[in-house]
Parts: structure tokens; C-alpha cells; sequence
């Protein structure tokens, strides 16, 4: 909802609205699919006659007709037909799509449909009055997007657009969108050599280059070290298994579209997996379990993969093969509060060293198909709402999108930007313990279910990463940097003292480099250091050779001070949190 003006969903599908009247005014014979409000703006998707594209040089045409058509004043008028009547008036419109989603609509229920002048849509509302009345538009960039998202479907062509309340308000967004374009994760990895995505290799599988390895393997020792910390045991589990096992967590029936294809070993079916939870499960079933164990934390960084449409990918954002930081809680009923709670708190803990201290929380309820009875989910979803509040994290209620085996609780971050991402999700599970027929003896010597939590934290480490990056515009903080810090020479006589005092920095535990190619110029090291975001640069000449110690710059405000190494030691380890 806008502060001031018209409720942005509303302004955004309006202009959709327009910017589909102006597509079909400009390409007659146009077929159109649907035409949504998004985040921050919109979109419409379009069969073009004769297999036409869209390219980036239409959108100032179609921008153009947008704005004469809403000159002409034309009003969002609001139309209700039977069936019947929707589907001649849209196949007399030649509008195959629209007649579909029709065809889905039951018998004997009103639609509503929309016409914006010559323009005639299948839509609930609402709309503006008039298309004057939409004060700040522009058209962003086309895409494909196959019909329903599935690749058997006609490729339909996608315009983006974004609508505002006024032309402040826009450019101040067109300016985010600048700025979000600079700090593109899939920019910064290769400018500043991270990782790659090889189209020999597959699409959507990554490769990690030296400098992004290394602040993976950075960011996997803190969440070791913290996840120890607060009680969990590390396992680690195969990347494949027998499909029975997908077939008994219930898997492949929800997720079969979603995982790879199996394969045929020695007669037996087996999967890769797309996800931990049947593997730690047995773990647990590995042997008999007491209510003295419980709770059981058991925490994996696991490799696991996923068939995403090569339409949908996105450089680490969306991949195939990634790295999910997986966990699985199995306590007594009775432990289920205090257990979310710490979960909450490692939450908090973890985002913070990161540099996210805001979080924003939704927590989601009983969909319409789920297992488990109502009063189980009743617990579970006051058991999670006692936790929220007690731990003091506002949330928003989405009734009934919870996951299908119980209620959850999803966590976002803003970005620098202001840009909302989801990373960490706690699940109730009903379903699996009594798939798989979990037990332990409780106090009174008799079997018991336990109650099962699923928790990530970061999420994908690959997305994680990518968020990291953009957030940071590439200059991560001194702790997590691949390099953090690089020893300068003057010239070359300085070298071998470069050397020595970057051995004394690596032997108390920092990533240190020395540029070394004989002849180049001081200055050409220092811009080469700033290009490559590298935190610190120790300059060392002839007066530091003989004062025995370094002159420091700071490479984010060019700040420079004379300080000895064990001074340097000292002011890294304080910075960088060792």
C-alpha cells in the first residue's frame, strides 16, 4: 500500500493492463497469457504473431503507445459474463490462452473481465478509474517464460515493467535498479574471479574458484564452530540413494517434477538426493534411542540437487546442484518450545556476524491438504506463536501456507538495497517420524513418537553467497574477504621485506598476498588491490624497511597510518572478530 496516492497492487496491474492494450495496438493478432503485480512492479506475457520477439529497443515504442492510450482517458470497465459468454467472447478474440483458463473455471460460476478501451481481459480487479490516473511507468526488460512455467508449453514472451505514485518515486527506484545492476553477484564473480557457471559442465552447476572457495570455506568453519556451539552433531550423508527411500519419506510423490531422473544400479533404482531429511532420519532409526538423548541435533552441510527449468535459473541464485545447511531436531513433545526458541537465537546469532540485525518473520499455517489432525497442528501452531513472542520477533500471518507435514516459520533479511530475501525456515513435521515409524522410550519405559523440526539457517550456502556479494557490492568485511590484506613494495628492492612481513601475518591467521610481478609501478599494485576490493594494503619503501614496520592503507577510504606489525596483528584480530 502507498503512503500517499493508489494502493501500488492496484496502480501496477493497471498499468499492466496498459501496457498489454499497447502491445496488442502495436502487434495485431497478439496473443496475451497473464498480467500480474509483482514486487515492485509488473508484468505481461505475449504470444507475438509469426514467432516474433521482443528485443529491448521495442519497450520505448510500447512505452510510447502506453501514454497515448492513456491520454485517451480510457476507463478500466468492469464486466461480468457467464462461461459461456467468456469463452466466445475470448475465441472470438482469437485468445487461446485466456479461453484455457476459462475451460478451468467451474460451471455455473460469474467471471469478471475488464476492458480498458479496445483492450478486453479474463481479471478479478481492482483497477484504477482511468488509465490517466497511472502517473509513473516504465518498461524495464523482456524475458521468455514458458506457458504455466512448464517447457512442454508454448514460449511466450514476458515484459517487465515497474509503476509508481510519482516520477520521484520512480527514479528513486530506477536509480535502486542501477545500483542492484552494479553489484550483480553474477558480475562480481567474474570481475573479481569467485566462482563460474560452465555451460560444458551443465547449467546451473557451479564452479568455485580459489578466492570464492575460500570464503565458502570460510563462512562452513564459523557455521561449524557456531553450530557446535549450540549442541547440534555434524553427520555427513551419501549425494544418492535407493528411490524406495524417496518413496517411503513420501517424496517422489510430492517432489518427483523437482528431482533428477534414476538411475539403473544392479538392478535397483537409485536418486540423487534433492534434499537431507530421509538420511538423518536414519541415523536416528540407526539404533534404538532414549528420552535421555533427546533432543537429538543432528546438522549437515549438504550437497544436494534439483531439476530447475534452464528457463529459471540464475546465476547462484537459482542452480541445480547446491549446498543446503540442513538440520533436524528430534525432541519430546515437551522440549518442542525451548527447542524453536534456540533455534530463533541461533537465527539472530548467525545473521548478525553476517551483518543482517533485522529480521522479519511469517509464519505459516494449515494449508488444505496436510497430514496430521487439527489439534496436532493446533499445538504446533501456538507452540510456535508462544516462541515468537516470547522471543520478542513480530511476524505476519499466511493462513494455510504452511507445508503439507505442518506449520513453519520463514525468516527474511534486507539487503543494503532493501531488497527481502528468505533464508532461514523452521518446520514442524508430522509426517515423517510416522513414515518411517520413529520412536524412543520414554521415562515410563514405553515407545514414544517424537516430534521432528526442520531448520535452515542461511539456506543454499550458493544463494546465501550470492546475497552476501550484493549486498556488500563485493567488499565483504575484513573476516570473510578471500584476501585480507596485501603487502605493497615501493619497488622491488623492498620485496623480500614484503615477504617477511606477510609470512608474520599469515603465521597469525591471515589471508595475505604480495604483489610480486617484477617492474610494476607502486600505484598500478594499489589500484590492482582496490579493484580486487582487497580490505587493507601495507605499504612498505625504504622508511618502513628501516622503521621495521608498515605504513597501512585502508582501501575503502584511503585512510593511511604508520603502524608497526604487531600493532597490525592486533588491530586485524580485533577488526575481523578472531
Amino acid at each position: 500500500m502507498a503512503e500517499n496516492g493508489i494502493d501500488l497492487e492496484t496502480l501496477r496491474h493497471s498499468a499492466a493492463h496498459l501496457m498489454a492494450a499497447a502491445v496488442c495496438e502495436l502487434w495485431p493478432g497478439a496473443e496475451y497469457g497473464i498480467g500480474p503485480s509483482i514486487e515492485d512492479g509488473f508484468y505481461y506475457d505475449f504470444l507475438l504473431p509469426e514467432g516474433q520477439r521482443f528485443t529491448d529497443e521495442d519497450l520505448p515504442q510500447i512505452e510510447a503507445r502506453m501514454r497515448e492510450i492513456a491520454s485517451r482517458r480510457p476507463e478500466y470497465l468492469r464486466q461480468e459474463l457467464s462461461r459461456q459468454q467468456a469463452l466466445a467472447e475470448f475465441g472470438r478474440r482469437e485468445q487461446r490462452f485466456k479461453v484455457e483458463l476459462i475451460e478451468r473455471i467451474p460451471e455455473g460460476e460469474v467471471i469478471s473481465c475488464y476492458r480498458t478501451g479496445d483492450f478486453f481481459d479474463l481479471c478479478r480487479g481492482p483497477h484504477v478509474h482511468d488509465a490517466s490516473e497511472i502517473p509513473a511507468f516504465k518498461l524495464l526488460h523482456p524475458a521468455g517464460a514458458y506457458w504455466h512455467g512448464d517447457e512442454t508449453q508454448p514460449m511466450l514472451q514476458r515484459v517487465y515493467g515497474t509503476a509508481w505514485n510519482s516520477q520521484p518515486e520512480l527514479d528513486l527506484y530506477l536509480e535502486r535498479l542501477e545500483q542492484a545492476r552494479l553489484r550483480d553477484h553474477r558480475k562480481l564473480g567474474r570481475e573479481l574471479d569467485l566462482f563460474s557457471i560452465s555451460e560444458e559442465l551443465g547449467p546451473g552447476l557451479v564452479l568455485w574458484h580459489p578466492y570464492g572457495a575460500t570464503v565458502r570455506t570460510v563462512i562452513e568453519d564459523y557455521w561449524r564452530q557456531a553450530h557446535r556451539r549450540a549442541g547440534y552433531q555434524l553427520v555427513y550423508t551419501p549425494h544418492l540413494a535407493r528411490e524406495k527411500l524417496w518413496e517411503t519419506s513420501g517424496h517422489l510423490g510430492y517432489f518427483a517434477d523437482e528431482m533428477f531422473g534414476a538411475m539403473e544400479v544392479e538392478g535397483d533404482r537409485y536418486r540423487v538426493k534433492p534434499m537431507s531429511c530421509p538420511f538423518h532420519i536414519l541415523i536416528y532409526k540407526s539404533r534404538a534411542r532414549s528420552y535421555r538423548e533427546l533432543p537429538l541435533r543432528l546438522a549437515e552441510l549438504a550437497s544436494v540437487y534439483r531439476y530447475q527449468r534452464s528457463g529459471t535459473l540464475h546465476g547462484l541464485l537459482r542452480v541445480r546442484g547446491f549446498t543446503q545447511d540442513d538440520a533436524h531436531i528430534f525432541c519430546q513433545p515437551e522440549q518442542v518450545e525451548e527447542e524453536l526458541a534456540r533455534v530463533l537465537r541461533l537465527v539472530r546469532e548467525m545473521n548478525a556476524r553476517f551483518g543482517f540485525y533485522e529480521l522479519e518473520v511469517d509464519l505459516s499455517t494449515k494449508p488444505i491438504k496436510a497430514v496430521g489432525s487439527d489439534e496436532l497442528w493446533e499445538q504446533a501452531e501456538s507452540a510456535l506463536t508462544r516462541v515468537l513472542l516470547a522471543e520478542e520477533l513480530e511476524y505476519k500471518l499466511n493462513p494455510g501456507e504452511g507445508a503439507f507435514y505442518g506449520p513453519k516459520v520463514d525468516i527474511h533479511i534486507r539487503d543494503a538495497m532493501g531488497r527481502r530475501w528468505q533464508c532461514a525456515t523452521v518446520q514442524f513435521d508430522f509426517n515423517e517420524p510416522e513414515r518411517f515409524g520413529l520412536e524412543y522410550v520414554g521415562a515410563d519405559g514405553q515407545p514414544h513418537r517424537p516430534v521432528m523440526i526442520h531448520r535452515v539457517l542461511l539456506g543454499a550456502l550458493e544463494r546465501f553467497f550470492a546475497v552476501l556479494l550484493e549486498h556488500y557490492a563485493g567488499a565483504l568485511p575484513l573476516w570473510l574477504s578471500p584476501v585480507q590484506l596485501q603487502v605493497i613494495s615501493v619497488s622491488d628492492d623492498q620485496l623480500d621485506y614484503a615477504h617477511q612481513v606477510a609470512l608474520r601475518l599469515e603465521q597469525a591467521g591471515f589471508r595475505t598476498e604480495v604483489p610480486d610481478r617484477p617492474g610494476d609501478r607502486m600505484g598500478a599494485k594499489i589500484r590492482d588491490s582496490e579493484l580486487a576490493k582487497v580490505p587493507y594494503a601495507a605499504i612498505v619503501g625504504r622508511k618502513e624497511v628501516e622503521a621495521n614496520n608498515v605504513n597501512l592503507r585502508n582501501n575503502r577510504n584511503n585512510e593511511q597510518t604508520p603502524i608497526s606489525v604487531e600493532d597490525l596483528i592486533a588491530r586485524l584480530r580485533s577488526e575481523s572478530g578472531s
